[in-house]
């Protein structure tokens, strides 16, 4: 991972600075690149085209893809800028600039991050931020099971985490494990395993 700025930027700074090629979020200030094994490639597509089937399946009004930049503030109100592994965005939304660039400040249906050695950001800081911002569902894919024992058990199982917020903005977990359907509010006929995530 490269750290390209030393000085502290905003997210408006971010995307005017933020190299073409290539894909970066804005943490603490500071432009980074999001790099990712073949492996996690995978189960992030898996999840990306399963999506875009349901959407066409049912004619949902989302836009799903994998390249979406949005604001995030954290608790001490620094902003950040965040790429999931996998956005779904209301269709509406997301048309309704289209000339703009993907970077968006409204929070979305639902993100997806799939751990790799980072994986306290998915955990805590990209938890906190999404649950902030008011992403109404949020998926942690722990396919290496790299994160706490406190979520994943001892030994550590590989899970997928589902988020969902709560009347009061809270986040409320539920983790699936081999051969559990996941359980999604956005995607309710969605028929996978976590195992046919975890494995792709």
């Amino acid at each position: 991972m490269k750290t390209y700025t030393k000085e502290k930027l905003t997210f408006d700074q971010f995307l005017e600075q933020c190299p073409e090629s290539g894909l970066y979020e804005l943490v603490d200030g500071e432009i980074v690149e999001v790099r990712a094994t073949r492996n996690h490639d995978d189960v992030a597509n898996f999840i990306l085209f399963a999506y875009n089937d349901e959407i066409r399946r049912l004619n949902l009004n989302y836009v799903v893809n994998n390249t979406a930049v949005f604001k995030t503030i954290t608790a001490d109100r620094t902003e950040q800028g965040r790429k999931p592994d996998v956005s779904v965005i209301d269709k509406d939304v997301w048309r309704s600039n289209r000339s703009a660039y993907s970077a968006l400040e409204e929070p979305i249906q639902l993100a997806i991050e799939v751990t790799s050695t980072n994986w306290e950001d998915d955990y805590i800081d990209k938890l906190d931020e999404y649950q902030r911002l008011g992403i109404i569902e949020y998926w942690i894919v722990d396919y290496l099971a790299i994160g706490l024992r406190e979520y994943l058990g001892n030994p550590k199982v590989p899970t997928v985490f589902v988020f969902l917020l709560d009347a009061e903005g809270k986040y409320q977990r539920t983790q699936f494990r081999g051969s559990e359907l996941i359980v999604s509010q956005t995607f309710p006929e969605l028929a996978l395993t976590a195992e046919q995530i975890l494995t792709a």
